[in-house]
């Protein structure tokens, strides 16, 4: 495992389609006018800045979680933050790419 695994940007396509069998959210972090401008179809939206504040909702969805954003940044804080509330999940990375791994 590397520096960027451990950052959460490694290459993780398999990673990625094992969240997808296990039915995991596509969670985009970015900011609102950022998702409107494009992003993944069945995708939710939550930004950063108030992710901290909506745990609990993102708990009650039950799915593992792929996190997003626009370049893998974001999506690694988000992911950071979710781990250490409980939750199941993965930085997905920029949305672009990461629908491309879908």
């Amino acid at each position: 495992m590397g520096i960027l695994d451990l950052l959460g940007f490694g290459n993780k396509t398999n990673d990625i389609q094992e969240y997808v069998e296990k039915g995991a959210i596509v969670l985009d972090v970015r900011t609102i006018e950022e998702y409107k401008e494009g992003h993944i179809n069945g995708s939710k939206n939550i930004a950063l800045q108030v992710i901290s504040n909506k745990i609990e909702e993102i708990k009650k969805w039950d799915k593992p979680i792929i996190a997003c954003c626009r370049s893998g940044a974001r999506s690694a804080q988000a992911t950071s933050i979710l781990k250490q509330n409980g939750i199941d999940c993965i930085n997905g990375g920029g949305w672009t790419s990461l629908q491309n791994k879908l």
